[in-house]
C-alpha cells in the first residue's frame, strides 16, 4: 500500500488491529506503539458496536422507506406515472432516500470524529500523547493532508478530525 493507515476491526473472538506495512516503515517504534493505543482505545470504548448499531438502524430505515416507496401506489401517481410499479417505486425510493442519506451521513461523521478524540485520549491516558501527536503529523504528511480545510468541509465530509484538531485535543486533555 502507498498510504499509511492503521485500523481496529471485528466482532467476538475475530477481533484485529491492522497495521500497514507503509505505517510501520514510516513510524518510530514508539509512534507506533501510540497508533496501536489508540486503536485499543476503540476497542475499549466499543467504538465498533455503536458503529455497528448506527449502521443497523440505518438499514433498518433505508429498508422501511424502501418498502413505503414501492408499496404506496400514491408515490407513483405523484411522479406522473400512469398506474403504480416496482421500478417508479424505485425512483421514488431514490428521491426519498437521498437527502436523508445526506443527514444520515453527516451523523456518522460527527459520531466518527468523536470516537476518534475519544480513542486519542484513550492513548493519552497511557502516557502516548506526544508520541501519537508525532506519528500522526508523520501521517499526515505522507499522506499529503490538507492541514488547513474548510470548517465547513470538514463538518460534512470528514470522518476523522483535521491534524491540528487532534494535536489541540491531545495537547489540552
Amino acid at each position: 500500500s502507498t498510504k499509511a493507515n492503521a485500523y481496529f476491526s471485528g466482532l467476538g473472538p475475530k477481533k484485529r488491529i491492522v497495521l500497514y506495512d507503509t505505517l510501520i516503515n514510516d513510524l518510530e517504534t514508539e509512534e507506533i506503539v501510540a497508533v496501536l493505543a489508540h486503536e485499543v482505545g476503540h476497542y475499549k470504548m466499543k467504538h465498533i458496536y455503536k458503529g455497528l448499531a448506527l449502521s443497523l438502524l440505518q438499514s433498518g430505515l433505508m429498508i422501511w422507506l424502501l418498502s413505503l416507496a414501492i408499496g404506496r401506489p400514491e408515490l407513483s401517481l405523484a411522479l406522473g406515472a400512469k398506474e403504480s410499479s416496482f421500478y417508479i417505486g424505485l425512483i421514488a425510493f431514490g428521491l426519498l432516500y437521498s437527502p436523508i442519506s445526506f443527514f444520515t451521513g453527516i451523523i456518522s461523521n460527527v459520531l466518527s470524529r468523536k470516537y476518534e478524540y475519544e480513542a486519542d485520549a484513550f492513548a493519552r491516558k497511557y502516557h502516548f500523547g506526544k508520541q501519537l501527536i508525532g506519528g500522526l503529523i508523520k501521517l499526515s504528511v505522507n499522506n499529503l493532508s490538507n492541514l488547513t480545510p474548510h470548517k465547513a468541509y470538514v463538518f460534512f465530509h470528514y470522518s476523522h478530525p483535521t491534524l491540528l484538531q487532534r494535536k489541540k485535543a491531545i495537547e489540552e486533555a
